[in-house]
């Protein structure tokens, strides 16, 4: 008994593609924040400028707040096996990117508090202090970016195939006819998943045909129609696509396999919702908000010392504090979501239905949530008039590569 039930066992560890990167990143931008805090705070001091102090305390926050995001990053790693996380800690990331987003929210409110007042009361400002402040500020947070971002660290692919691949394409499928090379993919950004058929080494034929054979036997057939520069199919692709596809050219046919794949951008990240990971996101918006606040602060005081407009630097604050407000609701609205399991991907839980259904199955009920980046959990109950068990319908869902946790309920009706 125990053998039959081993298959069934299975990790809980539910963490982001390059966690511990992140996580090391994450370090390295509170190093240079605490280095820059000591600097700041040490040459105020020493110089006796109180500009320098108060940016030197500025970056203390700026400090705390990405160490959460790193203690998050930890934490989650280590306690990744506790058996107390009944779905892992893959969510820890969001819980952090949530408070990070209030604390974003709180100063917003602040800068705009502080903003208004000198806008009502204007005070003198240093400007031989004050913008090279800000300018020091502006590099920190444009290096502290850049770290975070992946250090430079490019992960392009090269693809020698006969055309460039649009955003949003998967790789190309070379299809081998009598005359030469045509190039099979998927396309999917922005619109519904249709296949485009690219000329290679052949030229491209007037119009073809697709037969597309599904691992359970049912079949599908999609005719292709000319566009500018390659041929599109008339029908959308439902998922998953995992398939494979017989390409009709000339009256030839010629076959080739798609495996289902999470899409994933120049970063080899997931893309999506379903793929984000919000702690690092929260980390990434904070120094972005950060400096863009900084470039409004020397546009204002560059602003007030040539032309005299002493509005303008409480201007600029009142607008750096809109963007940060509007960012930080953001964050709130998409972790918010996490946390209360609300439904990820609406589009990936209907087509969960269809697949169930399109042979005479009824999901009866479905519960589909978010576990970490690139992890999504879900409880199917599945109503059938056919002997079949529970790994029938797992089979059948095997092309939904973010489903890292599945649970299906059988009833016969």
């Amino acid at each position: 008994m125990t053998a039959s039930l081993s298959q069934y066992a299975h990790s809980h560890m539910f963490l982001g593609k390059g966690h511990e990167q992140n996580e090391r990143r994450t370090w390295v931008v509170i190093w240079l924040c605490l280095a820059m805090m000591v600097l700041e705070i040490g040459g105020g001091f020493w110089f006796g400028s109180i500009a320098l102090v108060a940016d030197g305390m500025h970056m203390s926050t700026h400090a705390g707040a990405l160490l959460l995001a790193a203690l998050a990053y930890t934490f989650a790693r280590r306690h990744a096996d506790d058996p107390r996380f009944s779905f892992g800690t893959g969510k820890l990331g969001d819980l952090a990117g949530f408070t990070s987003a209030i604390i974003l929210a709180m100063i917003s409110l602040l800068i705009g508090y502080e903003a208004i007042s000198r806008l009502l009361s204007p005070v003198p400002i240093h400007f031989a202090e004050a913008i090279p402040i800000a300018g020091l500020g502006l590099v920190v947070n444009i290096v502290s970016a850049w770290l975070l971002s992946g250090g430079g660290h490019h992960h392009g692919h090269s693809h020698a195939h006969g055309h460039a691949h649009a955003q949003g394409e998967d790789e190309a499928h070379a299809v081998e006819t009598a005359s030469g090379t045509l190039n099979l993919s998927i396309f999917e950004d922005g619109v519904p998943p249709r296949f485009r058929l690219y000329a290679g080494t052949a030229d491209l034929p007037a119009a073809a045909e697709i037969t597309l054979a599904r691992p359970h036997g049912r079949t599908e057939l999609y005719s292709l129609v000319p566009r500018t520069g390659y041929l599109e199919s008339a029908q959308d692709i439902p998922e998953p696509h995992a398939f494979t596809a017989t390409v009709l050219v000339n009256g030839t046919a010629y076959e080739t396999a798609f495996a289902e794949h999470a899409h994933e951008d120049g970063h080899g990240h997931a893309e999506g919702k379903a793929g984000r990971d919000n702690n690092m996101r929260a980390a990434v918006v904070h120094v972005i908000a950060d400096a863009a606040v900084s470039v409004l602060v020397i546009c204002g005081l560059l602003l007030a010392k040539f032309f005299g407009w002493l509005w303008m630097d409480p201007l600029a604050g009142i607008i750096g504090a809109f963007v940060i407000a509007s960012w930080a609701f953001g964050l709130i609205r998409d972790t918010g979501a996490i946390l209360l399991d609300m439904n990820p991907d609406r589009d990936m839980a209907e087509t969960l239905r269809r697949t169930i259904e399109d042979e005479g199955d009824t999901l009866a009920d479905l519960h589909l949530w978010r576990l970490g980046p690139g992890h999504l959990g879900a409880i199917l109950s599945v109503g059938t008039r056919t002997a079949r068990d529970p790994d029938y319908y797992r089979a059948r869902l095997q092309g939904f590569r973010a489903l890292s946790h599945l649970t299906v309920e059988v009833r016969q009706v």
